[in-house]
């Protein structure tokens, strides 16, 4: 049997640590998505939280268990962005100096806020991985403490003070979703639940792209992937740690996936609905209830774990996730090559009701019939209905439409 190597007394004793520091997160309703499940949803909203995520919580609590002449050394530590920003303003807070690894290509926003913390910013590597790698060379070249982003009991504890406020705030909570990258929200989540509410539903969700969760407790035992390829960098971790797995594999109940375009309608969602600015990661536990409304008894909480993205990032995600529910439509179209041609077929597209917010003009694609001009028309609609009325309009009205499938 796998033991968990954090309580639920660990926890409320870095809950103790941690008063003061740390904001007690609002948990907002959410009624879209409570129609949707057909009982009430909760986002527990830690994007509100001090750096924009939950990070701070297990940071604070490891730095703040440091002896004096480990404080001495400073702290190093890895990270994408999150956990760098809980890093240094932990650090801060503590009087202790810190030096963060984030890769070449992280957000400059994180950068720009981790700085702002006071912590120093080394760009190395092209993964997150790498950038671990080389903090902790650094550790045992100068004999600082590398602070972990996941897999440390300190962290686990501190991360998991998220639960106690979740069974204050919901006491009749009956499932909890809860991001999954390295583990370590999740895992000590799972430890306040499992033993003040052994009856809640405890799930964790991973992005299919970056689901090393389940093959690993499939096999029993950590397995690294080969490869990740997910928007949500957040949880894009390789292999699950070896503090964390027994922690999640010895107490949660289900652990599932979400695609790419879940993640963005998901994002999407939490904008229009929510009015909450989450990023890819944080918004995973949303994506996991649009993507299976029927799977989960209510009520339901959702942790929203963070909500620093890149506004480049968001751009692109607020796109997909417009495209993945039909609101957002690019159509290729064939029209003959005279003058008057391409009024009349934009005239045509506002008589079906869609708002064009592009077009593009070629005369010469190889595959276009001579007399024939290929428009490209990038399509504001109101959903799956209206796209296919659209579609069917324009090619009612004589055109060579090609549509996504």
């Amino acid at each position: 049997m796998v033991t968990p190597p954090v309580t639920s007394a660990d926890v409320y004793a870095a809950r103790d640590l941690l008063d003061g520091v740390v904001r007690t997160t609002p948990v907002a309703g959410a009624r879209a998505l409570s129609d949707l499940v057909g009982a009430p949803v909760r986002l527990k909203c830690e994007n509100l939280q001090r750096t924009g995520s939950f990070k701070i919580r297990g940071a604070y609590t490891r730095i703040a268990r440091l002896t004096a002449q480990e404080r001495a050394r400073g702290v190093l530590a890895a990270s994408a962005g999150n956990h760098a920003q809980g890093v240094a303003l932990a650090a801060r807070l503590l009087g202790v100096r810190a030096t963060v690894f984030m890769p070449e290509r992280a957000a400059l926003p994180k950068v720009d806020a981790t700085r702002g913390y006071g912590a120093e910013v080394v760009l190395t590597g092209r993964s997150v991985d790498e950038a671990v790698g080389a903090a902790a060379e650094a550790a045992e070249r100068s004999g600082s403490v590398l602070v972990h982003p996941f897999d440390h009991p300190d962290i686990i504890a501190g991360q998991g003070t998220v639960g106690c406020e979740i069974l204050e705030q919901v006491p009749d909570v009956a499932t909890v979703l809860v991001s999954a990258g390295g583990g370590g929200l999740l895992g000590g989540i799972a430890a306040v639940l499992r033993e003040h509410r052994p009856e809640v539903r405890i799930v964790g969700v991973q992005a299919a792209g970056a689901a090393a969760w389940p093959p690993s407790l499939a096999a029993g035992r950590p397995v690294a992937l080969d490869g990740m390829r997910t928007m949500a960098d957040g949880i894009a971790v390789g292999r699950p740690g070896d503090v964390t797995y027994p922690q999640v594999a010895g107490l949660i109940d289900e652990l599932v996936t979400v695609g790419e375009d879940a993640l963005a309608g998901a994002l999407v969602h939490c904008l229009e609905r929510a009015k909450l600015v989450v990023e890819p990661a944080g918004a995973a536990p949303v994506a996991a209830l649009l993507e299976h409304p029927d799977r989960f008894t209510g009520p339901v909480v959702a942790v929203l774990s963070g909500g620093n993205v890149d506004p480049l990032v968001l751009l692109q995600v607020i796109r997909n996730g417009l495209v993945a529910s039909s609101r957002y439509l690019t159509l290729r179209v064939q029209v003959p090559d005279r003058p008057g041609a391409l009024a009349e077929l934009l005239a045509r597209v506002g008589s079906l009701g869609a708002n064009v917010t592009d077009v593009a003009h070629s005369r010469i694609s190889g595959a276009l019939p001579v007399g024939e001009v290929d428009v490209e028309l990038s399509l504001e609609t109101r959903g799956p209905e209206h796209r296919d009325t659209i579609v069917a309009g324009l090619r009612a009205a004589g055109y060579a439409v090609t549509a996504p499938s």
